[in-house]
């Protein structure tokens, strides 16, 4: 397991102060290398679109309560991007 650099977590709070809700749920799925995010933990998506970058939003009417982020490693800054 790589060290943690704390300072990769703080980069994430100002996403989190302009996530939809002060609650978050993320899960990686390292096989799929998937990060779910859920604003709303527990509710149901009404609809979702695949963007062209590979990210899933999910909606519940309007409101988006959840992204599902395909190819996650590729995005990260610890393998060198």
């Amino acid at each position: 397991m790589a060290p943690v650099q704390l300072s990769d977590f703080l980069d994430a709070i100002p996403a989190v102060l302009q996530a939809p809700h002060r609650s978050m749920q993320c899960t990686y799925d390292e096989p799929a290398d998937v990060i779910y995010m859920n604003f709303e933990p527990g509710a149901e998506a009404t609809d979702s679109e695949l963007g062209p970058d590979d990210i899933i939003v999910r909606y519940r009417g309007e409101e988006i309560i959840g992204l599902t982020i395909l190819h996650a490693s590729r995005r990260s800054r610890i393998n060198g991007k």
